[in-house]
């Protein structure tokens, strides 16, 4: 069974087309500058060269359509026709208190995805566009929503209220909501698999960090508490985001500048985190090559950066008392063992103690710790595709 799945954001639609008997990926890729002047798509398939198709100016609908000609392109396809494609994976952002588990996508769920703008403006409408488009572009196929803060919609009242007017979420449902729930549940699952014991009696703490990062507390399988919130500016050190802050700030800084409120918030959004301690870049990369040559600034934006994820992982022992396992996944957690190093160097008192040369190996999923550690160490690759897809051949059967 091939499930195509779709990850449409404001400006990109990404793809990956999977073969669901094997869970091999056939042919991905994306399409960038979507909406506007110089729309471009990058069609990636084993074994060949990229394929780059110019699309002018092209919305979501058009940008799709390329994709099907090329997954069904003599030369670079891997279909005959797009009949071939036996259901539509969709990730989507933000479904609110709607979901809490993915879902065929109907009328009904549109309607409440509409519902759910006001908490997503930026992505929510591209999400709604890519269904739109793929159900006019693949009539009858099935199609199934996974989404983002789903997997967080077991937290309980005293993990997702603010100390705030109690109306507020009373009338516009402000509360915490967290992110990357497709990416704390496979990690969640997976982790629990190489260690061979049940989910159901494990404590977990998910480091999910690549440019926008969160932590998650998994405890029996089920998410208790998160660090994104009611956007995914609340948390930890991003690649641009701030994460938490005393909200005064904004004022303050609204009143020194004479910015707007939203100007300030597009500075936490976009400007600041890594970006903004370092005034280097978002990338640890760039980063890490800099402490190497005597940069004083880049070194204490990864003793901030750390330091911030310690406490969190310090907050989730205790909100869970106990913990059986850290994971690091994502993009910097995968590949930074730097980051991983100077987290795990502050957290001796649970008892840790790190494999030098398994943190600095790459590539595959593995335990960092040694066997002495009272807490295991690891470092486990997340497959937010994978696991997209798996979700809709559940669905879709």
């Amino acid at each position: 069974m091939n499930i195509f799945v779709l990850n449409c954001g404001s400006s990109s639609v990404k793809y990956q087309l999977l073969d669901m008997n094997t869970e091999t990926v056939l042919a991905k890729g994306q399409c960038e500058r979507v909406g506007i002047e110089g729309t471009f798509l990058v069609h990636k398939r084993s074994g060949q060269d990229d394929y780059l198709v110019e699309l002018g100016r092209a919305d979501h609908t058009a940008c799709i359509r390329e994709v099907l000609k090329a997954l069904t392109d003599a030369k670079v396809g891997v279909l005959e026709s797009v009949e071939e494609i036996h259901a539509v994976g969709h990730r989507v952002v933000h479904a609110g208190e709607k979901f809490s588990g993915s879902v065929c996508i109907t009328d009904e769920v549109k309607a409440a995805l509409e519902e759910c703008i006001d908490l997503a403006p930026l992505h929510n409408p591209p999400n709604l566009a890519g269904i739109r488009a793929c159900e006019r572009l693949l009539p009858g196929v099935p199609q199934v929503g996974v989404f983002d803060t789903a997997f967080h919609q077991t937290l309980e009242p005293k993990a997702y209220l603010y100390a705030i007017p109690y109306e507020y979420y009373q009338k516009y449902r402000v509360r915490r909501y967290g992110f990357h729930g497709t990416s704390h549940r496979f990690v969640a699952e997976r982790t629990a698999e190489l260690m061979g014991r049940p989910l159901a009696e494990l404590k977990l703490i998910i480091c999910h960090l690549g440019n926008g990062a969160s932590i998650s507390a998994v405890k029996g399988g089920k998410s208790v508490d998160t660090s994104m919130g009611f956007t995914p500016l609340e948390g930890l050190v991003m690649g641009t985001r701030s994460g938490d802050l005393d909200p005064a700030l904004i004022e303050f800084i609204s009143k020194k500048e004479g910015l707007t409120v939203e100007q300030v918030t597009n500075i936490l959004n976009k400007k600041s985190g890594v970006l903004g301690l370092s005034g280097i870049g978002s990338d640890m990369r760039d980063i890490e090559m800099a402490i190497d040559q005597g940069n004083e600034q880049a070194k204490l934006t990864y003793e901030v950066y750390t330091y911030r994820l310690r406490k969190y992982i310090g907050a989730y022992v205790a909100a869970m008392d106990g913990v059986d396992a850290i994971v690091f996944t994502a993009g910097v957690g995968e590949n930074d063992w730097l980051v991983r190093q100077m987290t795990c160097e502050g957290l001796t008192y649970l008892g840790i103690t790190i494999d030098e040369a398994l943190n600095k190996q790459r590539g595959k999923a593995r335990a960092i710790s040694t066997p002495e550690s009272r807490v295991q160490v690891w470092v486990v690759p997340t497959n937010e595709e994978l696991a997209i897809a798996r979700d809709t051949l559940k669905l879709a059967r």
